[in-house]
């Protein structure tokens, strides 16, 4: 039986549990989570390391996966517009049933490998691209489907399991085991499982977008203001940076779309908006580079 199947021998009674308890015991489980990922700290690291001269060459990321982990890689690659201007057409989401499986739970969807090669094909998947995989069992036949497609088609593939030796990390050409063992409640795989592999993806697409120059120290410089709370963000990121007042940091922002990066290296150097951009595109993005030139 895999692991994240098999039921946990010491919360036998967890129906009789006192509610306090109960919470308690669910809330203590997903330590587990961390520890999985942390273990799995160097994969993760690999696959960023793999993931960036595809990026660099203008590859997409596209996430695959069916139920909760499909959900969660839908999720990592819909924030990564508003976080870092990572264009949408540059990250990918295929899930298990089609759209209409992120709200309503499409019985069977999981289980047609065709389906999963499909799916991948129909995005006209290249060399460049970067699949993630992601199946806490590691064996989900839509996942594997997917996974075989992109590797036929030369694209990179990183595969996310919680069982070891799973098919999805086996057969990727990174794989990720995310070892979180049994559930509090047996089986059930969107609780600790599904919180690693959020941690994961998390980590795998947060660090490559710092090695794409989309930070600048810990500062979310790349950021997209498409609501107020983001441009009082990216007046509050601009002022940090370079000490100007937010009056200045907004008037500058204005003449630059809200684009953090270039306000900071038009401040911190006193030039214009125009030559802030020019440096940044020299320096491909960095901005300690831009402000160093």
């Amino acid at each position: 039986m895999l692991n994240t199947e098999t039921p946990a021998s010491q919360h036998a009674s967890l129906d009789q549990y006192p509610t306090t308890e109960l919470v308690n015991v669910l809330v203590d489980d997903q330590f587990k989570a961390v520890e999985a990922v942390r273990a799995a700290a160097p994969r993760i690291a690999a696959a960023v390391t793999a993931a960036l001269p595809r990026m660099e060459a203008g590859g997409r990321l596209i996430y695959v996966g069916a139920g909760t982990s499909g959900r969660l890689g839908v999720l990592d690659s819909v924030e990564l517009y508003p976080t870092f201007s990572w264009p949408h057409g540059r990250a990918v989401a295929l899930l298990a049933g089609g759209t209409d499986a992120m709200f309503v739970a499409v019985e069977g969807a999981e289980d047609d490998i065709a389906q999963g090669a499909a799916d991948l094909q129909s995005v006209n998947v290249s060399k460049d691209d970067v699949v993630l995989c992601i199946a806490a069992s590691g064996g989900t036949p839509y996942v594997l489907g997917a996974l075989r497609a992109a590797r036929a088609a030369g694209a990179l593939t990183v595969g996310f399991a919680n069982n070891p030796d799973a098919p999805v990390a086996t057969e990727a050409e990174i794989g990720v085991t995310l070892d979180t063992g049994p559930e509090a409640i047996s089986g059930s795989t969107r609780l600790k499982a599904g919180t690693s592999q959020k941690i994961a993806l998390n980590a795998f697409s947060s660090a490559l977008m710092v090695r794409l120059n989309k930070v600048y120290g810990n500062l979310m410089v790349d950021l997209k203001a498409t609501n107020a709370k983001l441009v009082r963000r990216a007046i509050r990121l601009t002022t940090f940076a370079t000490g100007a007042d937010d009056e200045s940091a907004r008037q500058v922002l204005e003449q630059c779309g809200f684009h953090v990066k270039v306000a900071i290296v038009a401040l911190s150097k006193k030039i214009q908006v125009e030559q802030a951009r020019a440096l940044l595109d020299s320096a491909n993005g960095s901005v300690r580079e831009a402000l160093a030139s």
